[in-house]
């Protein structure tokens, strides 16, 4: 197999000229910054998310098979330059967006922190170092997707979204917002790359809360262990002065919490054990 390239989580690999090798690690990243400390197990929840969820939903996607615990086999596709992300909850980055006028909410959408949007909404962003939220008309200007394009991924990305809520509702959780790819595979837009706790917010339900900071089985875990000693404040004000931020080393306690409930996510949504 050929090396093709090394993102934030996965390694990519050439199996042939039909098919890539997705390789999922431990490696982790926040507010996008890497980090040199590693969560176990991770790599390997991950993986079998993407294999259960490309499984589980019904719409054309680029899963072919499971390789190993960490590993599967997906086609290649053309990947649209867009990133699909849904809100369900007035949570994250959406929060100080709407305060600055960025982004809308629904008629009779409470603006409470982590409270349950009257709809969900599709906000996507491009795909770059620093995502960029983009609305329809730039999507359509900046010729990132067509309005036909635009449209389809809107309806889809919520239909998938729900399904998801579902399925994790039923588990016990609830499904804050999600992120998904599609790309183009003979002609036909496709869902791509991978599902999992990287590319959601996953809340307990029997700890949930409107008007406080969620309990967080995903990544969101160290994103508020970040915040709450400074490091996302340092890490803006690096970049600003045209600096690269550094990563601190991850607490233990943070690290085995992270692994505990990527763990559990995993068990509880798939009803399967690691």
């Amino acid at each position: 197999m050929k090396f093709l390239t090394s993102g934030k989580v996965k390694d990519v690999y050439e199996v042939d000229n039909e098919t890539l090798l997705f390789k999922f690690s431990n490696r982790v990243s926040a507010y996008d910054v890497k980090f040199k400390d590693e969560i176990p197990k991770k790599g390997e929840v991950l993986s079998k998310f993407a294999e259960f969820w490309f499984e589980t939903l019904d719409i054309p996607n680029h899963f072919v098979e499971t390789k190993s615990d960490t590993e599967i086999i997906v086609k290649k596709m053309q990947m649209l330059p867009i990133e699909c992300v849904v809100r369900g909850y007035f949570y994250g980055s959406m929060v100080s967006r709407w305060k600055n006028g960025m982004i809308s909410l629904h008629d009779g959408a409470s603006s409470e922190l982590a409270a349950k949007l009257s709809e969900p909404i599709f906000d996507p962003t491009t795909k770059s170092t620093h995502d960029i939220p983009v609305n329809r008309e730039e999507s359509i200007s900046q010729n990132l997707v067509t309005s036909e394009e635009f449209d389809w991924l809107s309806q889809k990305s919520i239909e998938i979204y729900n399904k998801m809520a579902n399925i994790s509702e039923k588990a016990g959780f609830i499904l804050a917002d999600l992120k998904l790819e599609f790309g183009k595979l003979d002609g036909k837009i496709t869902l791509g790359d991978s599902i999992g706790p990287d590319e959601y917010r996953l809340w307990p339900i029997d700890s949930y809360e409107v008007g406080k900071i969620q309990e967080a089985y995903d990544k969101q875990l160290l994103r508020d262990w970040l915040t709450a000693n400074g490091y996302q404040k340092q890490f803006n004000e690096t970049r600003q002065r045209g600096e690269e931020p550094v990563a601190p080393s991850i607490p233990k306690e943070i690290i085995d919490k992270m692994t505990q409930r990527y763990t559990t996510a995993y068990e509880r949504t798939t009803g399967k054990t690691l």
